[in-house]
């Protein structure tokens, strides 16, 4: 099991979002910690490091530290902002 932990971004984009959005995608951040890698929706990043994961017009996109069993989420924005 890997431990989630937020960014100031990050955290400050869930707390600003809609309730029944941000209940979704915390959901679905959760569910990350049984395994980053293998979820629906997963994707690695070619141009940075990490990954992103969709869920419906939102982007999470976060990192993996295999050796701490850590899960960086660096950042949640729709998906015309997050990769800019």
């Amino acid at each position: 099991m890997y431990k989630i932990i937020f960014s100031k971004s990050a955290d400050k984009a869930l707390r600003r979002m809609p309730r029944n959005i941000a209940l979704n995608i915390a959901k679905k951040i959760k569910r990350l910690a049984d395994n980053p890698h293998k979820m629906p929706n997963v994707k690695k990043l070619t141009k940075h490091p990490g990954y992103r994961l969709r869920v419906g017009d939102w982007r999470i996109i976060y990192t993996v530290r295999e050796g701490e069993l850590l899960i960086h989420v660096i950042n949640i924005k729709t998906r015309g902002e997050v990769y800019k």
